[in-house]
C-alpha cells in the first residue's frame, strides 16, 4: 500500500498566483467551478518552488479531453494515441492532460517528463484514465511529480519531491534500471534536467546509467535529434555535454566526435567545442537567439577537418576535400541523430567556407565571400577555431581586417560563436533554382551543387 501524500498548506509553500499565468489561473479555475480537480503540475511547480520563472504552465485534471473541450471554446485535442487538451490564448497555450492510470509510464509517454516535452503514448498504454495517485506513478522524477491544488492552494506531494529540491536531488520514480529499459530516453532527460537544475542524481538514479547507455541505439535518431536540441540549446548545453560524456552518452549520440575527442592533442578538440558550448549558454542567458545549425557545424567539426585532411593527403584539391568530408561525416552522423536538410545543407556550407577563406582570397573573390549567405556563421566557426588554438589565427585576424576596409560592407562583428544564429532566420535568402535539365536522368549532381542550391528554412526551437 503505498504512502499517503504530504499536503503542504499554503503558508508552508512559496508558490503563489501572483508568479503563475494568468491565463494558466483561467483554466484551473474553470475547471474548478465547473467541479473537476484541477493542478498546476510538473515542470511549472518545481520552477515555482525554486524561485524560478517557469518555461510554461500545465495542468492535470481528472476532467476528460472531451469535457475539457467543452469548457473552453479556444481549446483543441491533439495527439492519435495519447490525447491532450490545449488551450489558446494567443501564442500561449496551456496545456492540460487528463490523470493517467495503468502503470508506470512506458516508452513515449506524454507526460512523462514534466516539463513540457509531451510525446505520443506507447501503442496499447494510451487514453488509460486514472486518478491523481496513480497519475504520479506515470511520471520520471520525483520533482516533476508536484501538484499545486488550486482548491485550497497547496501542493501535493507522493513521492518526496519536496525534500529532494531542498537537497539538491534528481531521483527517478521506481527502480531505475527498469525505467531505463521502457524508455533510454530517460537517461538524457536525468543528464538534461541535473545540468539545468544544477542538482546531482541520486546514486541509484546514476549507477544503471553507464551500464544502459546502449540502449539509446534502439532510439529512432528523429526522436534523438530533439533531444540534443534541448539539451544542447536551453542554456546548460556545456554542463550537459560534460554530464554526458562522464556517462557514456555522447558517444551514443556523436561517436565520430567522441573518437576524436578520445585522441586530442594539446587540448583541442575539447577546448573547441567546450568554447562553442559555452558561447551558446552565453547568448541564451542574453536572451539572444540559437540555432541548431551552428552548433551542429561545431560539434562536427573535428571529424570533418580530420577526414578532408586524409582526403587532401591522398591527391583531392582542399575544397573538394571539404566538401567529400562533409558528407561521410553527415551520411554517418544520421544513423545516431537525425540531422534535417534545413541544419545539414547550410551546416556543410559553413565548412566549405573554412577552406575558400584559406589563401586568403583576394580582391572580388573576397567580397563576394563577404556577401555568402553563411558567411557570419563561417567567420564565426574560424574565429573560433584560433581561440581554440587551431593554426588559423592569422587566417582570422586577416578577415577581421578585411571587415574593416571602406570598401567592404562587414557583418557585424562576432559576439561569439552563436553569432551565427542571424542567419539562420527567416530572413535568410532564397537562391532561385536554376531550370532541371531535360534528356538526362538519373544524373550524378555534385556534391557542390548540392549544398549550393540549399537554404535553410526557419527554426522552430
Amino acid at each position: 500500500m503505498r504512502a499517503a501524500p504530504r499536503i503542504l498548506a499554503r503558508a508552508e509553500h512559496v508558490v503563489s498566483r501572483a508568479d503563475i499565468s494568468p491565463n494558466a489561473l483561467k483554466v484551473l479555475y474553470r475547471l474548478h467551478e465547473a467541479g473537476y480537480q484541477a493542478f498546476l503540475v510538473g515542470g511549472g511547480v518545481r520552477d515555482l518552488l525554486l524561485g524560478r520563472e517557469p518555461k510554461d504552465f500545465d495542468v492535470g485534471t481528472d476532467a476528460r479531453p472531451e469535457e475539457v473541450r467543452a469548457l473552453f471554446r479556444n481549446c483543441r485535442l491533439i495527439g492519435r494515441r495519447f490525447r491532450l487538451a490545449h488551450v489558446h490564448f494567443g501564442r500561449e497555450i496551456i496545456e492540460v492532460a487528463t490523470f493517467r492510470g495503468g502503470g508506470p509510464a512506458q516508452a513515449g509517454d506524454a507526460r512523462a517528463d514534466g516539463d513540457g516535452d509531451a510525446d505520443d503514448a506507447a501503442p496499447g498504454d494510451a487514453n488509460v484514465y486514472g486518478t491523481l495517485e496513480e497519475d504520479v506513478w506515470r511520471r520520471d522524477f520525483t520533482v516533476n511529480a508536484l501538484y499545486y491544488n488550486i482548491g485550497d492552494f497547496s501542493v501535493v506531494d507522493y513521492v518526496g519531491g519536496v525534500e529532494d529540491l531542498r537537497a539538491g536531488v534528481l531521483r527517478l520514480i521506481g527502480d531505475p534500471a527498469a525505467r531505463y529499459r521502457e524508455d533510454p530516453v530517460r537517461m538524457l532527460r536525468a543528464v538534461r534536467f541535473a545540468a539545468k537544475l544544477g542538482f546531482r542524481l541520486d546514486p541509484g538514479t546514476e549507477a544503471p546509467i553507464a551500464g544502459a547507455a546502449h540502449l539509446l541505439e534502439d532510439i529512432p535518431p528523429a526522436r534523438l535529434f530533439e533531444e540534443v536540441l534541448k539539451l544542447f540549446l536551453a542554456g546548460s548545453a556545456l554542463p550537459s555535454f560534460e554530464q554526458l560524456r562522464r556517462y557514456g552518452l555522447f558517444a551514443r549520440l556523436f561517436p565520430q566526435t567522441e573518437d576524436c575527442l578520445a585522441r586530442e592533442e594539446g587540448g583541442f578538440p575539447l577546448t573547441f567545442v567546450a568554447r562553442a558550448l559555452a558561447n551558446t549558454d552565453a547568448r541564451v542567458a542574453e536572451g539572444k537567439p540559437v540555432t541548431p545549425v551552428f552548433l551542429f557545424a561545431a560539434l562536427l567539426w573535428e571529424p570533418v577537418r580530420r577526414r578532408a585532411a586524409e582526403l587532401e593527403a591522398e591527391g583531392a584539391p582542399p575544397l573538394e576535400a571539404m566538401q567529400d568530408a562533409g558528407g561521410e561525416v553527415v551520411s554517418r552522423q544520421i544513423r545516431h541523430v537525425a540531422l534535417p536538410r534545413r541544419i545539414s545543407l547550410p551546416m556543410r556550407e559553413i565548412w566549405q567556407l573554412q577552406t575558400r577563406f584559406a589563401g586568403p582570397p583576394r580582391g572580388k573573390r573576397a567580397l563576394r565571400l563577404l556577401s555568402h549567405p553563411r558567411f557570419r556563421a563561417a567567420y564565426d566557426l574560424l574565429v573560433l577555431r584560433a581561440q581554440a588554438g587551431e593554426a588559423v589565427s592569422d587566417l582570422a585576424d586577416w578577415w577581421t581586417r578585411f571587415q574593416e576596409r571602406p570598401d567592404a560592407q562587414p557583418a557585424p562583428p562576432a559576439a561569439g560563436a552563436e553569432d551565427a544564429a542571424a542567419d539562420e532566420s527567416d530572413e535568410t535568402p532564397r537562391r532561385r533554382r536554376r531550370p532541371r535539365r531535360r534528356g538526362r536522368r538519373g544524373g550524378r549532381r555534385s556534391s557542390a551543387g548540392a549544398v549550393a542550391g540549399g537554404t535553410a528554412g526557419p527554426e522552430t526551437e
